[in-house]
């Protein structure tokens, strides 16, 4: 009997966009169980708490009808809870270049804490690409529609938000 192979997909999901949909989706066809991981990360001023974008990826993993995929929040260096998941490999989506290095520079940090995990880089359907939560939430607070960028229930947690925060912006 083999060893399943866990995947671990770790984000802040702020809120989770159809991009990362696509990643949840192609990942977890490459490995027996993917963990989507929701960290947290103040430096990127969340709209919603970890619980709220927990709830949300939830959501967005019941809408796509994945089966092998768990949702776990976390607060902690990313290889040690990979390696508290079981994981052997890090899922991560890359949209341009600045994504690729950054995202080189963490995997070789990563690789040096921990060689037995590897790190998988899935590029976003074209379509998709230019999708950043950080720019949806702009969108959403300048009052634009950001329906193409996020699933019907993400787009209503948006506007629920923004009602409460207020909108941005002066014509």
């Amino acid at each position: 009997m083999s060893v399943p192979r866990i995947g671990l997909y770790p984000g802040t999901f702020d809120p989770v966009t159809l991009g990362h949909s696509d990643i949840i989706r192609r990942g977890s066809k490459l490995v027996d169980k993917l963990i989507i991981g929701v960290t947290t990360n103040p430096s990127k001023n969340p709209m919603f708490t970890p619980e709220e974008r927990m709830d949300m990826v939830v959501a967005e993993v019941a809408r796509l009808g994945l089966e092998n995929v768990e949702v776990v929040g976390f607060d902690a260096l990313l290889m040690k809870f990979a390696e508290a998941q079981g994981a052997s490999v890090i899922v991560r989506g890359l949209r341009a270049v600045a994504d690729f290095e950054y995202e080189y520079q963490m995997a070789g940090m990563n690789q040096q804490l921990n060689a037995n995990i590897e790190t998988v880089f899935l590029m976003a359907d074209i379509s998709l690409q230019p999708i950043a939560s950080k720019l949806v939430k702009e969108i959403a607070l300048y009052g634009g529609d950001i329906a193409p960028f996020v699933a019907p229930h993400v787009c209503k947690l948006v506007a629920a938000r923004v009602a409460e925060l207020g909108l941005r912006g002066d014509l």
